[in-house]
């Protein structure tokens, strides 16, 4: 796991621009806190930071194929898990290595096949291969999405990087936010590409992009395939057990500390209790680790997401398995503490607004990687397995619009009330969401012979895997690799993804519950507590106090005369925040506090150039 980044500039000679390399490799020190390398050749400039995972001493990068017709370099931000078996296969074919990283077989893996590699690694990557041969850049990114990978085309050339700020350091890229960077940050649809700045997009996941002298050449090398399926349920649990082994035992590899992120939820639990399984042949346990905030478990009161507090789940999972566990225990003045929220936004390059869910997550990695560098989450089970409660309200079903717009909460519900009506007027973003919606639809193969309801349970599946899955594993890199932890998300391997995603929605809920599949097929090491327990979502603290910090810290911003974060909000919508008794304000507008804040901060760090009227 790494940061990468680079330019390509077919008119410039490199080693004079090497100085502007470098800072653009600085900006991706806390992703590769263990080691920096850098590439030049005559038209291209490379960067790495290295997190050490395997193969400590010899993994650096980049790494370079020499070759009678020019370098072949490559920088690799990521794990291929399958690489023991591919590495099997080129050493027969003939390739000599000379380190045990996963690294080096991808690039072996290019010069035997080319770009055809893609089509057979498993794993999370974001990868670009300088082929001096035909001098041409390659750029690839894994076909779920889970590690990050931003490009910016210049008149001759590229510059790239595993985040924007690495090519935001490049003076060729202007720092312009126009008004479709806003529209979908308030919008919350994921559009393909997306990334807040106007000059900057993403590779998008499952992508081969390839430039040349001519400009950007994008090829798909995976989508969401449709087909029938053919296994009865039990069969179907079965495999689904099959696989959730392989994959766990697969991504407990590495040569540094592991544990598992362990919320008591069904998903984080079922890799727990998978991971100590496989741990214990070793003669191991598993370390845990879980969130919780100071008093929270004594005062917990329902919400409209959570009926219950992780805690005692999480208690009952560690005594099960046996888990070394560790709870993270965090208090307002942590989760308000305006220097983390500034990491939070420096992490993330955007004013995400998600308040104490961001800084509490970011707190939990910062203290998990004092003891351990890897760590198994179980990030995207709900939409693979159709685990949120919008899949079960017949009203957001139905909706022609996203499911989780449809169903709202604290953070959908009234997402862009604090902006002037001028900006909401120049936004719009109600017709932009219904854009969405349509170029999403279009985009979801059918499988003959579906009935109604099963076509429009995989319209939504399809639309979590595609769209709202990819903001939570931008979130989750984004939050753990500011802090050099490597966060390893099983359920997003594509063979269970696929498997699941063409099962019926009847045997998704054949038990009459949500992910009856991934609970059937792992309740073998879970308590029953677990087994029994409804879904429940990331944490949020629930402490007055918290409430109480916001407005205090809105009452010192609304103060400011003239500050560019006023050009977007309207600031009596602030002073009422303000005003209004701590008790009586609501999850939707403590939400837009925490976006004024986001964005006022995200201002100050960043001084974009805001094109929006």
């Amino acid at each position: 796991m790494c940061g990468i980044t680079g330019w390509v500039g077919y008119t410039h000679e490199m080693a004079s621009k090497k100085n502007i390399l470098d800072e653009m490799t600085a900006t991706m020190s806390d992703r590769g806190p263990d080691d920096v390398g850098t590439y030049v050749d005559r038209h291209v400039g490379l960067g790495h930071r290295r997190l050490a995972i395997i193969d400590l001493p010899m993994g650096r990068q980049p790494m370079v194929a020499n070759t009678p017709s020019g370098d072949v370099a490559i920088v690799y931000s990521g794990e291929t898990y399958n690489f023991r078996e591919l590495r099997g296969q080129l050493a027969t074919a003939g390739h000599e290595f000379h380190t045990e990283s996963d690294t080096e077989v991808v690039l072996h893996g290019y010069l035997e096949w080319g770009t055809e590699v893609v089509d057979r690694l498993n794993g999370m990557y974001a990868f670009a291969i300088w082929d001096g041969r035909t001098e041409q850049l390659v750029m690839v990114r894994d076909r779920l999405g889970i590690k990050p990978f931003y490009y910016s085309q210049t008149d001759d050339g590229v510059v790239f990087g595993s985040e924007p700020k690495a090519i935001l350091a490049n003076p060729l890229v202007p720092h312009t936010v126009d008004a479709d960077g806003f529209r979908e940050l308030f919008a919350v649809t994921k559009a393909p590409g997306w990334s807040m700045w106007k000059h900057i997009r993403e590779v998008e996941p499952g992508t081969v992009v390839t430039v040349s002298r001519d400009g950007c050449a994008t090829r798909t090398y995976w989508s969401l395939p449709a087909h029938e399926h053919t296994h009865d349920v039990d069969e179907t649990v079965d495999h689904v057990r099959e696989l959730m082994t392989d994959i766990v035992n697969r991504q407990l590899i590495a040569d540094v500390p592991r544990c598992v992120l362990l919320s008591g939820g069904l998903d984080s639990s079922a890799l727990t209790g998978l991971a100590a399984a496989h741990l214990g042949e070793e003669g191991r346990r598993v370390h845990s680790y879980a969130v919780d905030f100071v008093n929270q478990e004594e005062n917990f009161r329902p919400d409209e997401m959570r009926d219950t507090p992780d805690s005692p789940y999480v208690r009952d999972v560690a005594t099960h398995v046996g888990s070394m566990h560790r709870d993270v225990m965090l208090d307002p003045a942590d989760l308000t503490d305006p220097a983390v929220r500034r990491a939070v936004i420096g992490a993330r390059d955007i004013p995400a607004g998600l308040g104490d869910m961001d800084s509490s997550l970011y707190l939990l990695f910062k203290a998990i990687r004092a003891e351990s560098t890897v760590a198994l989450s179980g990030e995207s089970a709900d939409e693979v397995f159709g685990g949120y409660r919008w899949f079960f309200d017949e009203s957001s079903r139905n909706a022609e619009t996203f499911p989780w717009l449809a169903f709202g909460s604290a953070l959908t519900r009234s997402r862009y009330a604090m902006l002037t009506p001028e900006m909401q007027q120049i936004l719009d973003i109600d017709s932009y969401v219904d854009d969405q919606y349509a170029t999403a639809l279009a985009a979801i193969p059918t499988v003959d012979g579906e009935s109604s309801e099963e076509r429009r349970m995989r319209v939504i599946c399809h639309l979590h895997l595609t769209r709202f899955v990819r903001m939570l594993l931008d979130r989750k890199d984004r939050a753990s690799m500011a802090v050099g932890l490597e966060v390893r998300v099983p359920f997003c391997d594509h063979r269970l993804v696929e498997y699941v995603y063409n099962t019926p929605w009847a045997f998704k809920t054949f038990d009459g519950r949500e992910k009856s599949l991934l609970r059937h097929a792992t309740k073998h090491v879970l308590p029953q507590s677990v087994v029994d327990r409804t879904k429940s979502p990331y944490p949020s603290t629930q402490d007055l106090k918290y409430t109480i910090t916001l407005q205090q810290q809105l009452d010192d911003i609304a103060a400011e005369r003239g500050h560019q974060v006023f050009d977007l909000v309207d600031r009596r919508a602030v002073k009422a925040m303000t005003a209004e008794s701590a008790d009586d304000v609501s999850p939707e507008v403590r939400t837009q506090m925490d976006r004024v804040l986001d964005l006022y901060h995200w201002i100050e760090m960043y001084s974009p150039d805001l094109q929006v009227a």
